[in-house]
């Protein structure tokens, strides 16, 4: 067989499994390269890491867009990729009211004017946002609980992980939040330590809709302790419909934080939410932004301009 038509066997067998059901004959996803060929996304672990063409952002920072090609309203969409080094930077919660975020007002206009990267952060709920919120040491919100729930921590180092529920109340000790300065919740988790997807993503009929599409905005951590982010956007129609809420289903948003190199991953809120900023190595700015403003932001400012972590 030849290996692009076995190539999109292999593809079509595992979104089968992920999707619970058949899929078109074509390929579903794809990343087309740097050179115009396609590299079928999914079939083995930081495969797109290593064919990107990364582009340099401040120091410790790289970035990098990716055209994906798949089925339906995945026919056309841009992946906005970043790597990020944490102990090169400060990573903050913020909102700029509320630093609990009690309050939907952060959009990217808020963001330090020093940050190299700023996103948005967590899941959010009516009341603000969902779960646990600590910032700068101080918890501002109770931590939530859910199958599918993780929490994201930068520890007094700077340095970032992920943990489940068992793993957050352990951190919640009599004795405090004892070295961790950052954390917030969020869901679905998309990568379980060490690259698997959870089960919930691959057993189609349960809490999580794996068929639906949307706008995505991810956030993981790679082998090496590295900071992954992925934002998705229609990319069919032009500029002016790029902030549509159109795009990836869950496992394949998964699938593609895996093939960034992602080890652990959680999803981030999506759809009109989702919006990204960064400064490239000249210091310009690309900015992705969203439809609505939300309750918190996470921003990374290069530790050579505010001299502290």
């Amino acid at each position: 067989m030849h290996a692009a038509v076995a190539g999109r066997a292999r593809v079509a067998a595992v979104l089968t499994i992920l999707a619970g059901g058949p899929v078109p004959p074509d390929p579903p996803l794809a990343v087309i390269t740097p050179e115009g060929s396609s590299a079928l996304v999914g079939l083995s672990r930081g495969e797109v890491a290593r064919t990107a063409a990364w582009r340099p952002g401040a120091s410790g920072l790289e970035w990098t867009e990716l055209e994906l090609r798949g089925t339906g309203e995945a026919r056309r969409i841009k992946v906005v990729a970043v790597r990020l080094e944490p102990a090169q930077f400060r990573l903050s919660l913020e909102n700029g009211m509320a630093p609990g975020g009690f309050l939907h007002v952060w959009t990217l206009e808020r963001a330090p004017a020093e940050a190299a990267l700023a996103l948005n952060a967590g899941m959010f709920a009516g009341d603000g946002a969902w779960g646990w919120v600590v910032h700068a040491g101080i918890e501002y919100r109770p931590p939530r609980t859910g199958p599918l729930a993780a929490a994201v921590v930068v520890d007094s180092l700077g340095a970032v992980r992920l943990v489940d529920d068992a793993g957050l109340a352990a951190l919640r000790s009599p004795a405090g939040l004892t070295g961790i300065r950052e954390a917030f919740q969020s869901y679905p988790r998309l990568l379980e330590d060490g690259g698997a997807l959870p089960a919930m993503l691959t057993a189609p009929g349960g809490e999580i809709n794996l068929q639906h599409r949307d706008a995505r905005l991810a956030l993981g951590v790679d082998a090496t302790g590295r900071l992954i982010i992925a934002l998705t956007r229609f990319d069919a129609l032009g500029s002016s419909f790029r902030s549509v809420p159109f795009g990836l289903t869950i496992p394949e948003t998964a699938l593609v934080m895996r093939a960034l190199g992602a080890e652990s991953a959680v999803g981030l809120d999506g759809g009109i939410s989702a919006q990204l900023q960064l400064r490239d190595a000249a210091g310009e700015t690309h900015r992705w932004p969203g439809l609505r403003a939300v309750p918190l932001g996470l921003s990374a400012v290069p530790v050579a301009v505010n001299g502290e972590h």
